[in-house]
């Protein structure tokens, strides 16, 4: 992949897990019923996993750029 694809890919990366933990942030200060309640869980645990790809692609353009 080149120097470009991958900084794109991190940005992408980026503004998912800002966008997941925006909306599970507003969905926790909601409150609410039980459901809610898992939908707020839920979107937490998305956001783990995004922010763990984010790391996994900001350390291979790290890698690919030598910086």
């Amino acid at each position: 992949m080149s120097e470009n694809t991958l900084k794109f890919i991190a940005i992408l990366a980026m503004i998912s897990v800002a966008v997941v933990l925006i909306r599970g942030l507003k969905t926790f200060f909601k409150g609410g019923d039980l459901d809610s309640k898992r939908k707020s869980n839920k979107l937490m645990q998305m956001r783990i996993m995004l922010q763990f790809c984010a790391i996994v692609i900001l350390m291979s353009l790290a890698y690919v750029t030598g910086k």
